[in-house]
């Protein structure tokens, strides 16, 4: 069993133990009320763009997603979350770099031993959902649990749903298939640009994301038979229709969306295995992207 198959299988674990220290970390994590930016690289980016509509939807204050090297310095917050496993990404710490002493900054990370945990004004360490293989699964969804649960968003069910997507198989044919794009709505469409992330490092197939609306403006027309649809959430009246008059397989996200990312991390193994792909070690990819200054 590959160490990304390992570690998928155990994130019901870790996001029942995130859930119940979230409430241990309330003062390093966003308060009410707070003008908050979520940044992140590659998955953090995603969990970032899920965070930031979750939080916005709960009331909580304004609060926007950036790719690390993207933020906006003119713009002001109360606080910047940074999402980054490996605490040593050069996007994200030459932003906190830069932060330092004009806007309070919280770390969410895997490694208390990486500059990040000088970089950041305060750092919340999820040791126990470190990963061994390039390929994120666990750290990603046991942060957004964290913060899930912080929001008052987390409940049993979503660990039980988790335990549901490991546990069910997959829909017949969808391993086959040539082309996946994967849908979202709200705080759902970071966990559809993540579950196409997922199958591009692991498998090296053809996916996109979209909003779920978005679909039909142009996406569709490459939907036919030997094409999945996987919709991540509450699907728009009338999309799954309109796909299966495609001939495209309409995969429903019944699930919790973060469980129905677990589904789709556990396609990304499984269509690597069927095309004779190591999982864990994926093409061009290293666990941590380290830039020296001229590369910067």
């Amino acid at each position: 069993m590959s160490h990304v198959e390992n570690e998928l299988n155990s994130q019901p674990a870790c996001w029942t133990r995130a859930a119940a220290e979230a409430a241990g970390h309330a003062g390093a994590l966003p308060a009410a009320g707070e003008r908050v930016a979520v940044v992140g690289c590659g998955t953090s980016f995603f969990m970032a763009q899920a965070v930031a509509a979750l939080r916005e939807q709960a009331g909580q204050g304004e609060t926007d997603a950036f790719a690390a090297s993207e933020f906006p310095h003119g713009r002001p917050y109360d606080r910047v979350v940074a999402l980054t496993r490996s605490g040593t990404t050069t996007e994200v710490l030459a932003l906190l770099a830069e932060l330092r002493g004009r806007t309070r900054t919280t770390a969410v990370t895997a490694d208390p031993h990486t500059p990040v945990r000088e970089s950041a004004d305060e750092a919340v360490v999820l040791d126990y959902a470190d990963e061994r293989s390039v390929v994120q699964t666990r750290f990603a969804t046991t942060a957004l649990t964290l913060l899930r649960a912080h929001l008052g968003l987390h409940t049993d069910a979503v660990v039980a749903d988790a335990r549901t997507a490991l546990d069910t198989p997959l829909p017949a044919g969808l391993v086959e298939c040539a082309q996946f794009t994967f849908l979202g709505r709200g705080w759902t469409v970071g966990l559809a640009n993540e579950a196409g992330l997922k199958m591009r490092e692991a498998a090296r197939a053809w996916t996109e994301a979209y909003p779920a609306m978005e679909y039909r403006h142009g996406p569709i027309s490459i939907t036919t038979r030997g094409t999945a649809t996987w919709m991540l959430g509450e699907a728009p009246e009338g999309l799954a229709e309109q796909v299966r008059e495609t001939g495209g397989l309409w995969v429903a996200g019944g699930l919790d969306p973060l469980a129905e990312l677990v589904r789709a991390q556990r396609l990304a193994v499984a269509v690597a295995a069927a095309r004779g792909l190591d999982p864990d070690r994926p093409r061009h990819l290293t666990r941590s992207v380290i830039l020296d200054p001229a590369a910067r």
